[in-house]
């Protein structure tokens, strides 16, 4: 009988939506496979994985010291020894697909890659375009985890991807949000969050110049969850414009559920998405959602506006009239929030977990 291996391929990992899927994805398949192994540099959530699991990583203050880049390919070399002692097995792979796919098909490996966000920006140029179609083209599947991204693939490359929406635990969600935080919330205030890394995807920027113009309007208090490049820059805006005693950037945070809980409001800025955890869990802890209608994600996990407010990417002015709209409208916003709630089944944690299963079968001979 063959034995079932699996190789997960995800170098580097954060705190993110993307880095939640992983763990409970391995997880699970850890159950229905002989043997589980994970080829990454970062060891900072190796507790919260199936002690089964093999992790397979270099540790030391060298390797620590080197460059985001240099550890990608340090980890492609690493999945490269691991092809060589056994071609046998299925890489599943979340993190640097082409150049993952590209190895893999050089050595007859079978290869899912399970894409995390949508491709919009992928072919902005014409060799772009030619190399990212043909070297796509070469995985044996690709999962994507909303059906507008499943269609943006048709439509761009001319892939048929497989939609495999997040598996949502909505148990475990609820158990998060009863962790205490030791941030204050101010209960005569509408209480605003974000969370994400502070880079140029998430755009908290419009964020800020959405609560600016209103200001004078309303009493809020606004925090934003995460790290990143564009930290200097939201920064010098907040004090350019007065808002420090009203917007709070609290850096990264392990998990901001129970912040997310305490909000009013969550908004969400993004200008490209996959399918955003976030929202999803903001919809468990029946938190009202204002989010930016980017290509895919938040306009199917909001319904089309029906469980959510959507504004056009980049646009803080009609974001700023949403956030107003919101404490006008008390009767309506709790009617969104159980619509919303209520279609959540889609999201169903073991059904969607069970198809990585069916696909990784298929592949196996």
């Amino acid at each position: 009988m063959t034995k079932k291996k699996i190789l997960i391929f995800m170098p580097t990992m954060e705190v993110g939506g993307v880095e939640k899927n992983l763990i409970n994805i391995s997880n699970y398949l850890v159950t229905k496979f002989d043997k589980i192994s994970l080829i990454t540099i970062s060891n900072k959530f190796k507790k919260k994985f199936n002690n089964k699991i093999k992790i397979i990583s270099l540790r030391s203050k060298f390797w620590d010291s080197l460059g985001k880049r240099k550890k990608f390919i340090l980890c492609l070399f690493i999945l490269l020894i691991q092809i060589l002692k056994n071609n046998n097995i299925v890489v599943l792979c979340f993190q640097g697909n082409i150049y993952c796919t590209l190895l893999c098909k050089l050595f007859g490996v079978k290869i899912i890659v399970r894409s995390n966000t949508a491709p919009d920006g992928w072919s902005n140029s014409y060799f772009k375009f030619i190399f990212y179609k043909y070297i796509l083209g070469l995985a044996d599947k690709i999962i994507v985890n909303s059906l507008e991204f499943k269609k943006k693939f048709k439509s761009i490359f001319n892939i048929n991807a497989i939609c495999i929406y997040n598996p949502l635990d909505i148990k475990d969600v609820i158990k998060r949000s009863k962790i205490n935080q030791n941030i204050k919330f101010h209960k005569n205030k509408l209480n605003l969050i974000n969370v994400g890394r502070l880079v140029d995807q998430k755009d908290q920027i419009t964020l800020l110049k959405a609560v600016n113009r209103i200001k004078n309007q309303i009493d809020f208090d606004l925090i934003i969850v995460g790290d990143g490049n564009k930290k200097k820059e939201l920064l010098d805006f907040i004090k350019t414009n007065n808002l420090s005693k009203r917007v709070r950037l609290i850096g990264s945070k392990h998990d901001p559920i129970k912040l997310i809980k305490l909000s009013d409001i969550f908004i969400l800025t993004s200008l490209y998405e996959g399918l955003p955890n976030v929202l999803l869990e903001a919809q468990v802890l029946k938190t009202y959602i204002i989010s930016s209608n980017c290509s895919t994600g938040p306009k199917e996990i909001l319904l089309n506006g029906k469980a959510g407010s959507l504004f056009k990417i980049r646009d803080y002015k009609g974001l700023s009239k949403l956030i107003l709209n919101f404490s006008k409208n008390k009767r309506k916003n709790l009617r969104v929030i159980k619509y919303g709630y209520k279609h959540l089944f889609r999201f169903n944690y073991k059904s969607n977990l069970n198809k990585y299963s069916e696909e990784i079968n298929s592949l196996i001979k």
